[in-house]
């Protein structure tokens, strides 16, 4: 007869989830340790697992699904039902975003490797604020966005710096309009291609700020000066603008990047 020595009991809990998130440095792509905080409407459950994943474990509209291990009701159609939810830095290294999770995700094993799969994690990039941290050999982007005529510092602008016909970084804008935008990558010396000189020291971008008017945070210079926050911080889905950007109001404007040189642009938008 056979005997079980030192043997113990294990319990086996099985449960669906509704999707995950990774948080990312948006400059690097780097999954971020630390932690961060995330506000849900009520009825949804998230909670950070061991590998630093925002797991959602369950949402009111798709409280079915959880109940349904072994195959997904397929009464509401993948991806037709959107989920925001507040991702924000308690230390303020990061600034706060709006995210959409489209709902359910696809739980078909043979579609994992899709960007929609329910086995695949959501990318979330998180921006830095104006006094995040920055690698030696960055080139420093710090822009102050304001619209043209009223001089209000503009809070929730999307910055994108465009060089060779690829965005090469993003950034959005705090409430006082101040956004630092790094650009990582730059080479220390890489070939002309103008005539003249075989080799340079910096590339020339185009810094562009796209600009929701139904979201962007408004303060005036006289607001500003005294140095207090308004009670509403700016709080922008960046996914949400970059695809709705052909219709938004813009501004631009040509830069020379340079590894490890800062670099600061005044910016003035025009809206409506």
């Amino acid at each position: 007869m056979t005997q079980l020595l030192h043997a113990r009991e294990v319990e086996r809990v099985e449960r669906r989830v509704l999707g995950a998130l990774r948080c990312v440095d948006a400059t690097t792509g780097a999954p971020l340790e630390q932690s961060l905080r995330v506000e849900a409407p009520a009825g949804a459950r998230i909670q950070r697992n061991r590998s630093g994943l925002l797991v959602i474990h369950e949402w009111l509209p798709l409280a079915h699904h959880a109940r349904a291990f072994a195959s997904p009701p397929d009464d509401v159609p993948v991806g037709s039902l959107a989920l925001m939810l507040t991702v924000s830095d308690p230390l303020g290294h990061y600034l706060p975003r709006l995210v959409r999770v489209d709902l359910p995700r696809d739980a078909n094993p043979a579609n994992a490797d899709q960007p929609g799969s329910v086995f695949r994690p959501l990318n979330v990039p998180m921006y830095p604020s104006a006094t995040g941290r920055v690698g030696a050999n960055w080139a420093c982007v710090s822009v102050s966005v304001f619209e043209l005529g009223s001089g209000d510092a503009l809070g929730g602008v999307l910055l994108r710096v465009v060089a060779a016909g690829a965005v090469r970084a993003l950034g959005l804008s705090d409430w006082r309009g101040e956004a630092l935008v790094p650009v990582a990558g730059i080479p220390v010396t890489t070939w002309s291609t103008e005539p003249g000189d075989v080799v340079v020291t910096q590339i020339q971008a185009e810094l562009q700020a796209v600009v929701d008017p139904a979201s962007v945070v408004r303060t005036p210079q006289a607001v500003l000066q005294l140095g207090r926050a308004p009670a509403a911080l700016p709080l922008v889905d960046p996914a949400a603008i970059e695809a709705a950007r052909a219709g938004l109001p813009q501004a631009s404007v040509l830069v020379n990047l340079a590894a490890g040189r800062p670099l600061h642009v005044s910016l003035g938008v025009d809206l409506p």
